[in-house]
Order: C-alpha cells, then sequence, then structure tokens
C-alpha cells in the first residue's frame, strides 16, 4: 500500500529542476537551448522507463519490478503489487476449485454443472461411471443428446424440478439411475444421478411380495369358504359326504399353517442377532443323516437317494436354523425331481471350506431364474410349485440362515440335467483327534 501521495514530491522537484534549467539558461545565455535539451533528456528518460515497463509486462514471468525512481518506480511498485494480489487471488480460487472437484468426486451421487441452455460445463467421476460421460470430450455438449430415455425427455420439457425421474443408466439397463435437477447460481444447474438400483429391486419385491402373499391365501380360504358354503347347504350331512370337504378344509388349513410358519421363521431370521460364533459346534454329518433318512420316507422310494458325510466335519452355529436350511434343500430336490430320479447329498471341505452340496436330476433351472430364486414367493414355474405345495419361502430361509452363519448359497444347474445347491461355510471346525469325548478345535 502506498504510505502518501507521491504527487507533491514529483511536482516539487519538478519545479525545481525546472529552476535550475531556467538559471542555468540565463547564466549561459542561451535558455532556449538548455530548455530544449532538458526536455529532450525528460522525453528519453520516460521513453526509456516505458521501455523497461513494457518488457517487463510482456517479455518476463518476474515478481520484482524493475529498479527505478520517483514517479516510475512507484508506478512499478504498484503494478507489482497489484500482480502479487491477483496472483494470490488467483491461486485461492484455483485451491477453492480444486476442494471444491475433491468434495464432488466424494460424493456418492453423480454431478454435472450444467448450463442455462443444459450443457455440460463439468462432472465428477460417479458421473462418468453412471452416465458413461467422455471428459473433456464431451465437455459443452447437451445433456439432451446424451441421454434420450423418453422419460428424461419429458423431464426436462417440463422443466418441474421439485420431483426426480427414474431411468435405466444408458450404457448398463441394469442399473436405475434417479436423476434429480437443482438450480443454483446465475442460470445454472446441477445434475444429480443416484444410483437407486436396489431400492428399485427392493420396492419390486414388496410389490410381488404383497401380491404372492394375497394369492397364496385367497386360494385356500376360496376353497375353504366353498366347502362351508357345501356344508350348509346339506340338508341332513352325513358323514360320507363330509369326507371330502372335510379333507379338502384340513389339507387348506395345513398349507396356511406352513404358510404363516415360514412367515414367521423369516421374520425372526431378519430380525434377532446372528447366533454367537462361540454357541456349539453343530454336528452336520449326523444331522445330514437323519435328514436323508426323512427324505428317502418323504419320497416313497420313488427317488435313488445317496449320502456322503465328513463324519469329523463341522460348523459353529444354531443346529435348528441349520436344520431347517438344509431340510428344504433336501425337500425340494425331492419336490423338483421326477420319479426314477437322482438325489446325492454330500458334506465334505474342499480349499479350506466347509460344503453341503445337494445335487439332483430334477429338470434343472434356466440361468435368467438363478439370480432371483432365493427371493420370497419366486417361483419358475408357480403352477408346479403350487401343486407341490410348497410356500414359495424356503430358499429365502435358508439364504437368511446361511447369512447369519456367514456362509453363502451357490446354484449351480442346466436345464433338462439337473441342480446342484450348495451351502458354503469359511471357518469350518473338526473332531479333536485325540478326544475319545467329541471334541472340536477350529480347522
Amino acid at each position: 500500500m502506498l504510505s502518501s501521495n507521491p504527487w507533491p514530491s514529483v511536482i516539487a522537484r519538478l519545479l525545481s529542476g525546472g529552476a535550475a534549467v531556467l538559471l542555468l539558461g540565463l547564466v549561459t545565455g542561451r535558455p532556449m537551448l538548455v530548455l530544449l535539451l532538458a526536455l529532450s533528456g525528460l522525453l528519453v528518460f520516460n521513453a526509456v522507463q516505458l521501455y523497461r515497463l513494457e518488457r517487463w509486462l510482456r517479455r518476463t514471468r518476474r515478481t520484482t519490478p524493475p529498479r527505478a525512481g520517483g514517479l516510475w518506480g512507484v508506478i512499478f511498485d504498484g503494478i507489482a503489487r497489484r500482480q502479487d494480489r491477483h496472483r494470490e487471488r488467483r491461486h485461492r480460487l484455483a485451491r477453492l476449485l480444486e476442494r471444491f472437484r475433491e468434495s464432488a468426486n466424494a460424493m456418492p451421487d453423480g454431478t454435472i454443472v450444467l448450463d442455462g441452455m443444459g450443457e455440460m460445463q463439468w462432472w465428477n467421476r460417479v458421473a462418468t461411471r453412471y452416465l458413461a460421460l467422455d471428459w473433456p470430450g464431451d465437455r459443452g455438449r447437451r445433456i439432451a443428446n446424451l441421454i434420450r430415455h423418453p422419460d428424461f425427455a419429458a423431464y426436462l420439457a417440463r422443466a418441474d424440478w421439485s420431483d426426480a425421474v427414474k431411468i435405466p443408466a444408458p450404457h448398463d439397463p441394469d442399473r436405475i439411475i434417479e436423476i434429480r435437477i437443482v438450480p443454483y447460481g446465475l442460470d445454472q444447474q446441477l445434475l444429480l444421478a443416484r444410483d437407486v438400483t436396489q431400492i428399485h429391486r427392493l420396492e419390486t419385491m414388496r410389490r410381488d411380495f404383497v401380491g404372492n402373499i394375497t394369492h397364496e391365501l385367497r386360494t385356500p380360504l376360496t376353497v375353504l369358504r366353498g366347502m362351508s358354503e357345501q356344508i350348509a347347504d346339506m340338508d341332513e350331512p352325513r358323514r360320507d359326504h363330509l369326507a371330502r370337504p372335510v379333507a379338502l378344509m384340513e389339507q387348506q388349513i395345513e398349507r396356511m399353517s406352513r404358510l404363516i410358519n415360514d412367515l414367521l421363521l423369516l421374520s425372526r431370521l431378519e430380525t434377532e442377532a446372528p447366533p454367537a460364533a462361540e454357541a456349539s459346534a453343530v454336528d452336520v454329518a449326523a444331522m445330514v443323516g437323519a435328514l436323508v433318512d426323512e427324505a428317502r420316507t418323504l419320497s416313497a422310494d420313488e427317488h435313488r437317494i445317496s449320502a456322503s458325510v465328513d463324519e469329523g466335519l463341522a460348523v459353529w452355529g444354531d443346529a435348528n436354523e441349520l436344520r431347517s436350511a438344509f431340510s428344504n434343500l433336501i425337500t425340494n430336490a425331492i419336490k423338483y425331481t421326477e420319479p426314477g430320479g437322482r438325489l446325492d447329498v454330500r458334506w465334505f471341505e474342499a480349499g479350506g471350506e466347509a460344503c453341503l452340496a445337494v445335487a439332483d436330476t430334477g429338470r434343472g433351472i434356466p440361468a435368467q431364474h438363478i439370480p432371483r430364486l432365493t427371493e420370497r414367493f419366486y417361483r419358475v414355474d408357480s403352477g408346479r410349485a403350487t401343486r407341490n405345495g410348497g410356500t414359495g419361502l424356503g430358499l429365502a430361509i435358508v439364504k437368511h440362515v446361511l447369512s447369519r452363519h456367514g456362509a453363502r448359497l451357490e446354484i449351480n444347474s442346466e436345464p433338462g440335467v439337473g441342480s446342484t445347491f450348495s451351502c458354503v461355510f469359511p471357518d469350518p471346525v473338526r473332531r479333536a483327534v485325540d478326544t475319545e469325548q467329541g471334541g472340536w478345535h477350529q480347522s
């Protein structure tokens, strides 16, 4: 900052210099010649200083200005200070912009800066991934030319930013993107893109669940209502006339009971804390043996069922939950395998993991259905599943039980060949070799 106005001292020097020139002219007797020489010298001096100023501004990046006295020194210093302030302001803006970009790149949502014409000025890395953008190739392009989904076009046409629009990602139809536009600044907009694929799937599952549970309950209730009306219309109910209605009513009541019990079990599995890892070592080999015996009874010798178990292999967990999961897999294999087919149940260790594999020679499952098999009430063949008496909740129960035990369900199937459902446990335990009482230790 200037400490004072330089002009009084400049004027004083000019006056004193002019007086000296005038005195010298009077002494020499040639005042005009002396005045002309003095003015020429002053002009040359100012021209030199202008040249130094222009050269400093044009050819050098030095922050230190040329040395000069008087008014030119003040000018050089003033310009240098302005340059320093401008440079510092530019650095602050660059740091602020960099922090903004870092913050925007750290956001879980895609962010695009649009101008008043809908042209893209900047976007973060998430937006690049969600909308398949190319930086800087797509900079300046209109967003409407890159996202051509009809719903998004209608959203832009309405210009009502109070709501959002959901569309499939341009280059990934399996990803659902929710887009919202927020006006900000002077004739600018922020486009926010959020991945709502999981939420969309949950909403779809919720709608399917409501529709399926309504269908599952409506069928037995319709049968019960029909049987009760039939009994009410009988003039003199006889035992032989009531046998079939009562049997059908008992069948439907049993079906609803199984459905309600499975729903209660699923609710408990979803809400209760997982079993403590140190709860107990479950003797899966003995459990599988008992389940295979039950399966042979259920099959009524219509299937060939074999079992192969590692007697010394076990897992930590809740025996009742694991029994429910394994029983569902084996029962499903019987239900969906035609008479004369084969079932193989194996309990073994591979790659440091324990595995229960249930393989059948049933119809198999098309690949597109496999990712949704563990959803509630999801069925590949709903009519066949209903005839088999299933509730559509078995694999959902299996999935939740395994998740609570840190395990996973793997499904391999080929239409016309059969299916294999595998429960894989990453931390098995083994019976201690030197303990006759059957103690267990970590495998």
